[in-house]
């Protein structure tokens, strides 16, 4: 299925889904109404509500992606298919417990580095300048994801940028200077 940046994904009780290419953001919304980054789905990665026991679960691409949609049985059925899925939800699973994990930092400003650390890692291009993210993510949905606030972020975001630890390139797009290209 081929869905446009912006769009929801369709979640069933049965039925998961693999990215074959472009970006998924996985989210929820707390029961105060507050809409909670729970992670990210890219390329070879899969996401479902078999996967997860969150309540309001949702998933909305970030980019034009191309997904994957398939049954548990059709995962039970095919053991290739099982070992392929597997390797997609140990991926899945190292990224939250990262996130997890960043949770434990008290500054703000380390949550904030670790979090671009991680998309430039798992999601980033590599260009002239380092590592580009060629997603957006706004200052909201880090702070959601950081448990902290929309300023906060945009502050760390303008430190890091004057240290010449992140730049933004022509597209307005977040490059990690300090990373090595891939």
């Amino acid at each position: 299925m081929h869905l446009a940046a912006g769009n929801v994904v369709p979640l069933h009780k049965n039925k998961l889904w693999l990215v074959v290419n472009g970006m998924v953001k996985l989210g929820a919304v707390s029961v105060h109404g507050d809409e909670l980054l729970l992670g990210l789905a890219g390329p070879n990665e899969t996401f479902g509500e078999p996967l997860s026991t969150v309540q309001a679960y949702e998933a909305i691409t970030l980019t034009d992606s191309d997904l994957l949609c398939m049954t548990m049985g059709e995962v039970r059925e095919s053991q290739d298919l099982a070992n392929d899925l597997l390797g997609a939800v140990v991926l899945r699973h190292r990224q939250s417990e990262y996130l997890l994990s960043l949770l434990g930092l008290r500054r703000v400003e380390e949550r904030v580095r670790g979090f671009l650390e991680l998309l430039a890692q798992d999601y980033g291009q590599p260009c002239e300048h380092g590592l580009r993210l060629n997603l957006r993510l706004t200052h909201q949905e880090m702070a959601s994801a950081l448990s902290t606030t929309r300023v906060t972020v945009t502050r760390v975001i303008g430190l890091l940028r004057d240290e010449g630890w992140l730049k933004i390139d022509g597209q307005r797009h977040l490059v990690i200077t300090h990373l090595p290209c891939k």
